[in-house]
């Protein structure tokens, strides 16, 4: 018997039944047969979007539109709430979901988060939650006083309350206030010299918190005030206190200021007497201390440390008599010695028969001179005329003439040696400073970085600074810059340098010889910043 296969019956094509467009019908099967259902159109996201977006243009009709049961003071519930907030501007906002898949609000109870951001009085951010329900076919906002703010419920509100704020706190490097009555009288002149140049930061300002009421009642605070941000300055009150000290028995008015080289953060500004910021604002003629430039210069156009060169005691450039101090004279030696005795007559005559002016100018451009000074508080910046003659270009050489400088910009000039590039100098770490001044060091030729890195230490060692006790490692240079006439005209003394990571200037008006009068300064200076 054989058996005999069925044929195989086709399989029945299902139906598909269509959606009713607009009347967002769809079939349901039911015990007694086929229904028809409405079908709820669009998504909680989308209707909790078009909501966001009203509230943002304050389209109060359009966010009553798309709510359940909007109570009769809608409207004036939302103005109430931007009015007591003293909002000027809203934006209110779905965060873009995260996830390969985001979670429907239509399967989170019909739950859409949104964002807020709010500018006025008091600038806030916050997060709340809009409940989203089915009504006649479509997606609507169960709107309570919750949809505004989760903290809210009847008879709540959020409100800015103003009070006046701290005076602004100046600090040191370390976190001490230093615009305070105790502070050093020094550091007290550079606080008045940055409340110069920031003025709207001193003012008191209003701070502004926001409350939670119930009713007429505080319930809680819900944002603090903001407080008016310390302004944080660069000065080590250690180093500073070591200028101060060394500059302690000096008649005459004097300065000192320090550097850290490689950042050009001024660590010290010390002013004696009081009165007058010189360190700063006072232009000097910065006198034999400028031949690191004019060395800088010389060995950037080949000139090696131990290339003989003279030295006399006098020397006549372009019709005008060049001496040494004390008119001393040391015949022929290396112009590494020539730079640590501060020979005059070597100096003036390399720099017409090797330099120009243009030259020299272009130099001295790279260490500053020239440049606006803007550390925070008012500053004076380095000036280097260009040279008329020979006689002008000798005088500006060995920083005569109408070369000016102040403590600072000196100061500078050593630490561009001790870090290999000028840095701009700053006081103020966190105020809006030109980019030229900030971050933007102009790096020095390695060449010259090297050989000044030799010449410097001989000054301390074998030349017009040998008979002072400094700390070892010492690095500097003497200047002695006259100013006035007569025969014997009155000079400034100066010295300038750097130990370590630590460059500094000093200067005492009318003090003379710098090897006599700065140098120990600095000596003494150095000495108390290791102890």
């Amino acid at each position: 018997m054989h058996a005999y296969l069925q044929p195989e019956t086709p399989p029945r094509r299902r139906r598909r039944w269509p959606w009713i467009v607009a009347g967002i019908l769809v079939p349901v099967v039911a015990a007694g047969g086929v229904v028809w259902a409405l079908r709820t159109e669009g998504s909680p996201e989308e209707t909790a979007d078009k909501y966001l977006s009203a509230w943002s243009d304050r389209n109060y009709a359009g966010m009553r539109a798309l709510v359940a049961d909007p109570p009769a003071d809608f409207e004036s519930r939302h103005k109430r709430f931007l009015t007591d907030l003293k909002v000027t501007e809203a934006t209110f906002y779905r965060p873009k979901p995260t996830g390969i898949f985001p979670a429907s609000a239509a399967d989170n109870g019909g739950v859409v988060g949104f964002q807020a951001k709010l500018a006025g009085r008091r600038d806030w951010d916050y997060g709340g939650q809009l409940k989203l329900v089915e009504r006649d076919g479509t997606w609507k906002v169960a709107w309570t006083p919750a949809a505004m703010h989760p903290l809210l419920k009847e008879g709540r509100s959020l409100r800015v309350v103003t009070e006046k704020g701290d005076l602004l706190q100046v600090l040191a490097a370390d976190g001490t206030p230093v615009n305070t009555p105790d502070a050093p009288g020094s550091v007290q002149q550079l606080v008045e010299g940055i409340r110069q140049t920031f003025p709207d930061r001193f003012e008191a300002p209003n701070r502004s918190r926001i409350d939670l009421y119930q009713g007429a009642e505080v319930v809680r605070t819900v944002v603090q005030p903001g407080g008016n941000r310390p302004l944080k300055t660069t000065i080590d009150l250690k180093v500073h206190r070591a200028g101060a000290d060394a500059l302690d028995g000096v008649t005459k008015p004097a300065s000192l200021v320090a550097l850290r080289a490689s950042t050009g953060e001024i660590l010290a500004v010390v002013n004696k007497p009081g009165g007058f910021n010189r360190a700063l604002l006072g232009k000097y003629p910065p006198g034999s201390t400028f031949k690191v430039v004019t060395a800088s210069a010389l060995v950037a156009g080949g000139v090696e440390p131990d290339r003989q060169v003279t030295c006399p005691a006098e020397q006549n450039i372009g019709g005008f008599p060049f001496h040494n101090a004390g008119f001393e004279d040391f015949g022929t030696l290396t112009f590494q010695d020539a730079f640590a005795h501060s020979c005059n007559t070597t100096f003036g005559e390399m720099s017409v028969a090797s330099l120009g002016g243009g030259r020299l100018a272009e130099v001295a451009r790279s260490f500053g001179f020239g440049t606006a000074i803007t550390p925070g508080v008012p500053a004076v910046r380095a000036e280097f005329p260009d040279p008329k003659d020979d006689t002008d270009l000798a005088s500006a050489s060995i920083g005569q003439g109408r070369v000016l400088a102040s403590p600072l910009n000196m100061a500078s000039v050593a630490a561009a040696i001790a870090s290999g590039a000028w840095i701009a100098p700053r006081l103020v770490t966190e105020e809006s400073i030109p980019d030229a001044q900030r971050d933007n060091p102009h790096p020095l030729e390695p060449g010259v970085v090297a050989a000044l890195r030799k010449l410097m230490p001989a000054v301390v060692t074998d030349g017009t600074a040998h008979a002072v006790r400094f700390p070892p490692g010492t690095a500097g240079k003497t200047g002695t810059a006259e100013y006035g006439s007569g025969k014997e005209p009155p000079a400034h003394s100066w010295f300038i340098g750097y130990q370590d990571d630590l460059a500094f200037a000093v200067i005492v008006e009318g003090g003379g010889a710098g090897s006599a009068v700065a140098a120990p300064i600095a000596a003494r200076f150095l000495q108390k910043v290791a102890g």
